[in-house]
């Protein structure tokens, strides 16, 4: 054995297992990490052909944090406006546990909605009034009135519709598709994320759209408002851009040289990641330049798409990524959280998402996207029929409900204009066609040309993936 060690004791692995056993270990080691280099490297993802045949090639996620309440949004149930102010039948509770915010309460008074309910399109879909835009393409979208959920607050629910599990520090769902099947547009990432301007509510974290266990380069960049979309991604004063390649093509030479002594897919992950922050400072601005828009376009999607980092905004600029190849596109609404002031607060949420939720979807359309483009609204729970805290005639809260809501779906191989699933006449069970979170990943990565149980990613002894050991694709929603 070599007895002449670099630095001293300082052994690092590579070099303790090139100078032991005569290199053998440092050859098996260095393959190994070729593979899984190799396997990341590039545009291309872990998956070296689809599974299937691909409904959508691209997927935009509406997520509106904090719960939307469903049973005064989509769900209809004239039988609690009948009983408004009686008690929640011991029967329909069934001894299932609340949040601390209710448990303790000494009464649980139903609350009927104070908005109007109507059937709209030639699917007959209900919607309340609130959403009149989103009732304008109710022949374009499937309403799941039966989703449900084992998390009861809100970090772990949000977690868990971001990445499969309730606990953090597993890979976010566009992290598992960047993952998967790489990236369209080598100048642009292929997993982006805005979270809409001065919305307060619960707190948003970057582990939401963060890698998990991948590599780095997986997890989601952020755009924001302002004359920087993305931090750090402009040259500071005094350097252009010859200046920046000149840099960079130094680095990669420390860097190759690093690799020369054996692949380390960290380093390759670390070179890629500088490269494609070098082609952004030209892609961005171009992407995030509305223009070239015409004016119909910000009449479709209201006013406030003019007003960069609202969400109408963060709607047409998610259709200028998608059509630039951008695979991923997760938007990020807060505020949806009322315990209190519904009556007045959910309103104002409408108001601020509804035109520009629909108009994202026409537009898709108009452009040809739609139909390759899965679009997907929704919150982490829903809301409970009964008042938390004090019903008065004018005000009311309603609490966190994970046993049934309500969410959206269009475009992507998702059949237009059905409502799927049913609920009891209380709102507060499912009793037809229940789909878990698990499922809609299931169904999601499906349209994508993917088998959920096929795409996986050992960690710590165990094979992982985005549904866990569970989900089946709901296939009754499926063109």
């Amino acid at each position: 054995m070599n007895t002449n060690l670099p630095n001293g004791f300082g052994l690092n692995r590579r070099s303790m297992l090139s100078q032991m056993g005569m290199g053998f270990g440092a050859l098996a080691a260095s393959q190994m990490l070729h593979t899984e280099a190799a396997s990341q490297s590039g545009s291309g993802g872990i998956l070296k052909a689809l599974h299937h045949a691909p409904k959508a090639k691209r997927v935009i996620f509406l997520f509106q944090s904090g719960a939307p309440s469903q049973l005064d949004l989509f769900d209809y149930k004239p039988l609690l406006n009948e009983k408004h102010g009686t008690e929640l039948p011991d029967e329909v509770r069934g001894g299932q546990r609340l949040t601390g915010m209710s448990g303790n309460q000494s009464s649980l008074p139903l609350v009927g909605s104070p908005f109007q309910f109507k059937q709209y399109g030639e699917s007959g879909t209900w919607m309340s009034n609130l959403l009149p835009h989103t009732a304008g393409i109710a022949d374009d979208i499937c309403v799941v009135k039966s989703m449900y959920t084992e998390a009861i607050n809100h970090g772990p629910g949000v977690t868990f519709m971001q990445t499969g599990s309730q606990f953090p520090g597993r890979p976010s769902m566009g992290a598992w598709l960047d993952y998967g099947l790489g990236t369209e547009n080598n100048d642009l990432p292929a997993f982006v994320v805005m979270v809409s301007k001065n919305a307060s509510g619960q707190p948003l974290s970057s582990r939401l759209w963060g890698n998990g266990f991948l590599a780095s380069k997986h997890q989601g960049v952020q755009f924001r408002s302002g004359k920087d979309p993305v931090l750090y991604l402009s040259n500071p004063d005094g350097i252009d851009s010859s200046s920046r390649r000149a840099a960079l093509d130094a680095l990669n030479q420390l860097h190759e040289g690093q690799l020369a002594e054996g692949s380390d897919p960290y380093v390759e992950t670390r070179i890629a990641q500088y490269e494609l922050a070098f082609r952004m400072q030209n892609s961005i601005p171009e992407a995030t330049n509305f223009s070239d828009e015409p004016e119909s376009v910000f009449e479709l999607y209201g006013k406030d798409s003019r007003n960069p980092g609202t969400f109408a905004a963060n709607c047409l600029q998610a259709r200028r990524l998608v059509e630039r190849g951008v695979r991923f596109v997760q938007l990020y609404h807060q505020g949806w959280d009322h315990h209190g002031g519904l009556p007045s607060g959910l309103p104002r949420q409408c108001a601020a998402t509804d035109q520009a939720s629909a108009a994202l979807v026409k537009d898709l359309k108009r452009c040809g996207l739609l139909e390759d483009t899965l679009v997907i609204w929704g919150g982490e729970f829903g809301r409970t029929n009964y008042c938390q805290g004090k019903l008065t005639a004018k005000s009311f809260g309603r609490d966190h409900h994970p046993r049934c809501f309500s969410i959206w779906m269009a475009g992507g191989g998702i059949k237009p204009g059905i409502s799927y699933g049913e609920t009891d006449e209380y709102g507060y069970n499912l009793t037809e066609n229940p789909v878990h979170i698990h499922d809609l990943h299931a169904t999601i990565l499906h349209q994508m040309g993917i088998d959920h149980e096929r795409l996986t990613y050992k960690y710590q002894g165990r094979q992982f993936r985005l549904t866990d050991v569970h989900g089946h694709v709901v296939d009754d929603i499926l063109s």
